[in-house]
């Protein structure tokens, strides 16, 4: 039998029996419960830092929990330096970090004094402060219900012959054995077979979406240019290199006791030590998981829906995607419907139930769920914001407006309602509400605030060139480490070559772009302007020439191109770029011209 407890000093109501015969009595003991809410594929929940109120994400890949430079800066904290022989990677390549001690931290009913983390690596997004790693997730057992908005770290007693999968007596259980937590260097590695060939498996909340290494795929006989291979967009980690991603169809891919033929699955240029395909956060939406350390297996019964997001990203550079596609379910059940647990019995259930059902784009529950979360809480601004951003998500740009307006009648200075009526306003040509909103975002942020990068590009969208450098001038200071970096320098270059100011500064911009990037062409195209501004005109050209060998169709560099060539006296070539620039863009003279860019 199995028995769960939840002790009374923890508040957590939790009662549940199993009978299993032929065991003697198992006890699990519930330690922690942590309400995770799903934000751009990541299980955010509330932690306090000496005394601020943030959010971490779980980050079962991590085996260390970690903040980000910026939060760390805006709480004051003390960086000291690491010992030289450690290093730390992400999937997309190595991290400067550095370490760091918080007086108190508070993560659900425990507190925990004199607590280090590392500092380093790329904002976590959704607002996160950084990540819960394996240092907390992974000194007892910790059971993943990401479905229903739950984290629960456990402690058996008495279950070493016992299958830990309590929550279910019908679905079919499956089990792994996985290797012990510290040969796994602190990550949760167990092995699946691939085309019928055992491979290794990494269980990573951090990672939102599961994927292959290219190697793994090779060996099972799929490359990025086999039949059938489509490019799916680029993806990041706590490095500052992009991974670009490819999806195939695979034979077969199992896993314990589930199989799927014809498997669709993403895969990727990235070398990990730890496991050949990461299993995402999509995964751990699709399935309730038990990571049993104690015992060193893993258990996990099916959801129901898609087991893997196959959803096309978007990347900071131009790289071609594919539409999103869905893969198909397990064979371990023919039920794709996703399996409710108890219905919640708070506003907040509702709401992270109901960003879990968004996460998977399941928008007709999730937005009952939310609705119910409405219902029940109505002064609360954070579930019209979430309402709102799934409305807008579910194609339904008036209801989320109309959310949104609410959101902020309630908590004005929301900065994620702001931010994203703002762009709302614009799409409907409302710049005066826009420019309003995003004044009122940036007001309410904080200096180091990773919303500051979206902010630059929102001005920057606008027109507003000197708010949008002033938003990149606070980003770029805290964000040395982030993936995002050369985009911001680019930005900031492209926005002063606009305005002819600060041309030194743009060149210099422009440079580290384009060295950190390789074929960066959006970043030569903001060279080549920079060199135009600054007669350069020869020099201009190469860039434009270098430009257009990436992006053949665009209007700017061909326009850039077309002046370039004509300050030179090659009148003929110039008028023929200049003339092919107006057939793409029709306007590029006239917006050319607003800015002093004329023949």
């Amino acid at each position: 039998m199995v028995r769960i407890i939840a002790p009374s000093a923890l508040a957590i109501a939790m009662a549940l029996m199993w009978a299993a015969p032929g065991y003697a009595e198992c006890e699990l003991r519930q330690l922690i419960q942590l309400r995770a809410t799903m934000l751009d594929m990541k299980a955010l929940v509330p932690v306090t830092i000496n005394g601020e109120q943030l959010q971490m994400a779980i980050d079962s890949g991590a085996f260390y929990s970690t903040l980000t430079p910026a939060v760390a800066k805006h709480l004051n904290l003390r960086f000291e330096p690491l010992p030289d022989n450690f290093r730390m990677y992400g999937f997309n390549g190595a991290v400067n970090a550095s370490v760091t001690t918080v007086n108190e931290f508070r993560l659900a009913s425990l507190v925990i004094p004199h607590t280090q983390f590392i500092v380093g690596g790329t904002e976590m997004g959704g607002g996160a402060a950084g990540l819960l790693g394996q240092n907390l997730l992974g000194f007892a057992d910790t059971e993943y219900d990401l479905a229903n908005g739950i984290v629960r770290i456990m402690r058996p007693k008495d279950c070493s012959k016992q299958t830990l999968a309590y929550w279910t007596k019908t679905d079919p259980v499956s089990e792994i054995e996985i290797e012990p937590i510290q040969q796994a260097r602190y990550h949760t590695i167990g092995s699946g077979y691939l085309n019928g060939k055992k491979i290794r498996v990494n269980f990573d909340t951090g990672t939102g979406l599961s994927m292959l290494s290219l190697k793994a795929a090779e060996r099972a006989g799929i490359k990025p240019d086999s039949p059938g291979v489509v490019p799916a967009g680029s993806l990041t980690g706590l490095g500052r290199g992009w991974i670009r991603t490819w999806i195939a169809t695979f034979e077969s891919f199992k896993l314990g006791g589930e199989e799927i033929r014809n498997a669709r699955l993403r895969f990727g240029d990235f070398n990990s030590e730890d496991g050949d395909l990461v299993i995402g956060a999509d995964f751990f939406l699709s399935h309730h998981i038990y990571v049993s350390n104690a015992q060193s297996k893993l258990y996990f019964t099916y959801n129901g829906g898609p087991v893997f997001n196959l959803t096309a990203m978007k990347a900071p550079v131009a790289v071609d995607t594919a539409p999103a596609s869905a893969d198909s379910a397990p064979t371990a059940t023919s039920e794709s419907a996703p399996v409710l647990a108890d219905a919640p019995d708070d506003a907040a259930g509702y709401s992270r139930r109901g960003m879990a059902f968004a996460a998977r784009r399941d928008f007709e529950r999730a937005l009952a769920d939310l609705d119910r979360a409405c219902e029940l809480a109505p002064q609360e601004a954070s579930y019209f914001t979430e309402r709102g951003q799934v409305r807008l998500q579910s194609g339904q740009a008036d209801l989320a407006l109309a959310d949104f307006d609410q959101a902020l009648l309630l908590r004005p200075d929301d900065i994620d309602a702001r931010m994203t009526r703002a762009l709302l306003r614009f799409r409907h040509d409302d710049s005066a509400g826009a420019r309003n909103d995003l004044d009122a975002a940036a007001l309410a942020a904080t200096k180091e605030a990773e919303i500051r990068f979206a902010l630059g590009v929102a001005y920057q969208q606008l027109g507003l060139l000197p708010e949008a450098i002033a938003q990149y001038d606070l980003w770029i200071a805290v964000h040395s480490e982030d993936s995002r970096l050369p985009t911001a320098l680019n930005n900031r270059c492209w926005a002063r070559a606009l305005l002819d100011q600060d041309l030194d500064k743009a060149l210099d911009d422009c440079n580290q772009a384009v060295r950190s990037v390789s074929k960066f062409a959006r970043a030569l195209d903001s060279r080549g302007l920079v060199r135009l501004r600054r007669g350069e005109y020869k020099k201009a050209v190469s860039d434009y020439n270098d430009s257009l060998a990436l992006m053949p169709k665009n209007a700017w560099s061909l326009y850039g191109r077309g002046l370039a060539k004509l300050h030179l006296g090659i009148n003929a070539e110039g008028q023929a770029d200049i003339a092919a620039a107006r057939a793409l863009q029709p306007k590029i003279a006239e917006q050319a011209a607003a800015y002093g860019i004329v023949p």
